[in-house]
């Protein structure tokens, strides 16, 4: 069983393996049943279902709270 990860849009993600530019951080566009991230290096968006996502995360760096 794999950890459920709490995050939401603005927080950035910090994956266990690079994307193919060398980054390992990713921010969170929109958060639902897919999760559309984009890559701090290349800036390539890209959509995940959040159960494959949760396996690959390592770490959730909280953004900005907007009120």
């Amino acid at each position: 069983m794999s950890i459920r990860w709490k995050f939401f849009v603005g927080d950035v993600l910090e994956l266990k393996k690079e994307h193919p530019c060398g980054e390992k951080k990713f921010i969170v566009l929109f958060a639902g049943s897919d999760i559309k991230i984009r890559c701090n290096g290349c800036r390539r968006e890209m959509v995940l279902p959040r159960v494959q996502l949760d396996k690959m995360i390592r770490s959730v760096i909280p953004g900005e709270k907007n009120d």
